[in-house]
């Protein structure tokens, strides 16, 4: 059996089989405030590796704001706001993290593209990169990408045949519950839910549904 990372989240452990595969690449989808970004911060905040949360979507004030209600004490957890991928890799370089986790797909452009953020060459040549950098490295990346309303990752399907584990966040915006799936899982099974209640402090894990 290949050895995990383990997080502090049960639901999001179970989800993927076990923990996080070193090397492997996560698209976790959903439709924008559905609480991609809240679960995945609050995860790098409590994970006892060192993390790099790069963000695209918003400042670094802002982040800042939303981790101090997580979890203010949060000292393995780095914030990165860069959307050029020569510049990400720059920064892996020099931290040298466990983990990294990238807010969103969509955001990210890399030099080698003549294309704009979001088009679907520019999607593919960034987790392109990325593949090659997890593989190489062995480190863990996890890929947030947005849903359209009709249900594809935007940069369409391209994306779910690259990476290793698809998971899937989903709910009704005006309800508290959400529920995490794996539509695909290379190390483990699909068959999983993790269900989350969303709070003013982030998301709570419901362990007896």
């Amino acid at each position: 059996r290949e050895t995990r990372l383990k997080t502090i989240n049960g639901e999001f452990n179970r989800v993927l089989g076990g923990g996080i595969v070193p090397g492997s690449l996560i698209l976790l989808g959903g439709e924008p405030g559905i609480g991609k970004s809240t679960l995945l911060l609050q995860m790098a905040l409590q994970l006892p590796f060192k993390t790099l949360y790069v963000s695209g979507e918003e400042s670094a004030q802002q982040i800042k704001m939303r981790a101090e209600r997580i979890n203010p004490n949060a000292d393995t957890c780095y914030i990165l706001t860069e959307t050029k991928t020569q510049n990400i890799f720059k920064q892996i370089e020099s931290l040298e993290p466990d983990i990294v986790v990238i807010d969103s797909i969509q955001t990210l452009h890399s030099d080698y593209i003549e294309s704009s953020s979001g088009s679907i060459s520019q999607i593919k040549e960034c987790t392109t990169e990325l593949i090659k950098f997890a593989k190489e490295t062995a480190t863990p990346v996890i890929l947030i990408g947005h849903i359209t309303k009709d249900g594809n990752i935007a940069g369409p399907k391209i994306l779910e045949h690259m990476v290793d584990t698809v998971l899937q966040f989903e709910g009704d915006r005006n309800h508290v519950f959400r529920i995490l799936r794996a539509n695909k899982n290379r190390f483990g099974s699909t068959n999983e839910l993790g269900i989350y209640e969303m709070q003013g402090s982030g998301l709570r894990e419901v362990t007896n549904p």
